[in-house]
C-alpha cells in the first residue's frame, strides 16, 4: 500500500433536505479523481484509504455520507430525520458532489457498504464512471442480513444470543436490524445507548474470523456507536432501499466498466459467493479472492489487491 497522505482540501457541500455533507481529498489536486465510499452504513469515511491509490497520480475525494463522520445532523441524535437518509438520496449527494467540484468522470472506490452503494451509483450513473473496485463485497440484499444478523448464529451461537436479548423479549429475531432501529429511536438515552453497544459488539464479532483479531477500537467511541448503530439498523430494516436482487438485475446498466472485486476467503460478514456471482455475470469483471482475509479493509492481503487494480486502472480517463 501507499503512504496515506494529507487531506490538502475540505468544504461542506449543502444539501436543500438539511444535510451538510463534508468532504475532503488527498493526493494529486491535478490528478484522475477516485471517489471513495466508506461502510457502515455509518462508519464515516478516513483519510488511510488515500493508502489504496497512487497519491502521485490519483486525486482522491472522501465524502462522509448523510448523518455520518463530520456532516451534519448527526443521527446518533433520535430527533435526526432519518426520511431523508435513503440510498437514492445518497446517489445524488455523490453527484451534487461530482457536479460541485467540476468532475466529468471518476473511479469509484468502494468497500462494504460502500461496494453496494458503489455499485448503485454507477448503475445510475454509468457515463461518469471510469471503473469500480469494489472490496468485502456487497450487495444489500435481504438474504445478505438476514445471514448476518439472524443465520450468523450457526457461527457465533453464544455471542448471537446476546444479541438477540438485547433486542427486546418481544423481537422478531428474523427481523433484528428493526427491533433496534426503534430501540435507537428511543427518548431514553440509557435505552439508546445499551442498544448500540450491544449492536456494535456484534459487529466486532462478526467480523471476527482470522487468528490475532482484536476489538475495532471505534466500538469504545459512544458517541461513534450510536451514529454507526443507527444508520446501519435504518438501512437494514430497510433492505437498503433497493428492490429485491436490484443490483444483480441491473448488472447490464455497467457491463462495459471495467472492474475489480475483491473478497476475503475467510470473511463470513460477506461471504464471498456474493463477490462471486457477480463477476460471472458481468462481463468486465474481475474476482480476486484473497485466502487469509476476513471482512476489513486493513488486512495486508486486501490492501494489496486493491492497490494493484487501481494502479492497473491508472490509465483510464
Amino acid at each position: 500500500m501507499y503512504t496515506a497522505t494529507t487531506p490538502h482540501t475540505s468544504g461542506h457541500l449543502t444539501r436543500p433536505d438539511g444535510h451538510r455533507l463534508f468532504w475532503q481529498e488527498c493526493g494529486n489536486p491535478h490528478g484522475t479523481p477516485v471517489l471513495a465510499v466508506h461502510g457502515g452504513p455509518g462508519s464515516g469515511s478516513h483519510t488511510r484509504w488515500s493508502g489504496l491509490t497512487d497519491p502521485d497520480h490519483y486525486r482522491m475525494i472522501l465524502l462522509d455520507q448523510r448523518g455520518t463522520g463530520h456532516s451534519t445532523p448527526d443521527i446518533a441524535d433520535p430527533t435526526a430525520d432519518l426520511t431523508t437518509n435513503t440510498t437514492p438520496h445518497l446517489i445524488d449527494d455523490f453527484e451534487a458532489l461530482r457536479t460541485h467540484l467540476r468532475i466529468d468522470r471518476w473511479h469509484v472506490l468502494g468497500a462494504s457498504w460502500g461496494s453496494c452503494l458503489g455499485l448503485a451509483y454507477a448503475q445510475t450513473h454509468p457515463d461518469h464512471v471510469i471503473s469500480l473496485v469494489l472490496f468485502a463485497v456487497t450487495t444489500g440484499t435481504r438474504a445478505e442480513i438476514t445471514w448476518i444478523t439472524h443465520d450468523m448464529r450457526r457461527v457465533f451461537p453464544e455471542q448471537w444470543e446476546r444479541f438477540r436479548a438485547a433486542a427486546g423479549p418481544d423481537a422478531d429475531p428474523r427481523a433484528l436490524p428493526a427491533a433496534y432501529a426503534r430501540l435507537l429511536a428511543d427518548p431514553d438515552p440509557t435505552i439508546r445507548h445499551d442498544a448500540a453497544q450491544a449492536w456494535c459488539q456484534w459487529e466486532d464479532t462478526h467480523v471476527a474470523t482470522v487468528p490475532g483479531f482484536t476489538p475495532n477500537p471505534r466500538y469504545a467511541d459512544p458517541a461513534f456507536r450510536l451514529t454507526f448503530a443507527r444508520a446501519v439498523t435504518h438501512y437494514w430494516a430497510n433492505d437498503c432501499f433497493l428492490a429485491p436482487n436490484q443490483l444483480i438485475d441491473d448488472l447490464d446498466r455497467v457491463n462495459h466498466i471495467p472492474a475489480t472485486l475483491i473478497n476475503g476467503r475467510l470473511d463470513i460478514s460477506g461471504p464471498a459467493d456474493t463477490a462471486h456471482d457477480l463477476a460471472r455475470r458481468w462481463p468486465t469483471a474481475e474476482l480476486v479472492i484473497v485466502d487469509d482475509a476476513a471482512h476489513t479493509t486493513g488486512t495486508l492481503g486486501i490492501g494489496a489487491a486493491v492497490v494493484a487494480a487501481t494502479d492497473r486502472y491508472a490509465h483510464l480517463a
